[in-house]
């Protein structure tokens, strides 16, 4: 698990350096047209830009860590979560943002806006780092599980309702119980899928 320590550290320090160079994103009652309006459009490129070179430093540390595909894929959930985690703590540290962690805030602009409360992302990232390393145990004890294929398939499906409701919420209104629905039941899918494979 030397690996997976390493790749820990890389993210804390990758947060770290996006936290201190960042801000918040719009007020709760800020419509997204008006933030993208205010934005100029060099500067909307610049994050985009940083965002994008984000996950690739990202990937490119999971694809270091990893000796496998699946073992790359869970490398980056970890270093995602763990960064996106250490990216607001140290916004909080350096500039005490965000006040709450219903606080609004911009988290992604690629392909389109993606608007949520602090808080969730905060959990789906604290899912993510549960969950990777939960398998990244398996995987070094030898034990990893093959998921069933409906397991996948469900997860995936609440993936895609939890960015639904990323991308079409509009503050002051977040629509938690889609949110609910898809880290839910997406995190139920694997659990079920993993010990179904362990008992079998």
């Amino acid at each position: 698990m030397t690996r997976a320590w390493w790749v820990w550290i890389y993210a804390v320090a990758g947060g770290g350096g996006g936290g201190g160079g960042g801000g918040g994103g719009g007020g709760a009652d800020t419509p997204v047209s008006v933030l993208l309006y205010v934005i100029p459009d060099r500067l909307i490129t610049i994050e985009v830009g940083r965002e994008a070179a984000t996950l690739v430093m990202l990937l490119a540390v999971a694809a270091l860590a990893g000796r496998g595909r699946w073992e790359r894929f869970l490398y980056f959930s970890l270093a995602f979560g763990v960064w996106d985690i250490c990216y607001y703590a140290w916004l909080w540290v350096f500039i005490g943002w965000p006040p709450s962690l219903l606080e609004w805030d911009v988290l992604f602009l690629i392909p389109v806006p993606w608007l949520a409360p602090v808080l969730a992302p905060l959990i789906v990232s604290a899912c993510l780092v549960a969950g990777s390393a939960w398998l990244l145990v398996l995987e070094a004890r030898g034990t990893s599980p093959r998921i069933p294929r409906l397991a996948w398939a469900v997860a995936v499906a609440g993936a895609g309702l939890v960015l639904l409701s990323f991308i079409g919420a509009q503050p002051p209104a977040f629509r938690w119980e889609v949110f609910g629905i898809g880290v839910g039941g997406g995190v139920a899918a694997l659990v079920a899928g993993v010990r179904r494979q362990q008992v079998v």
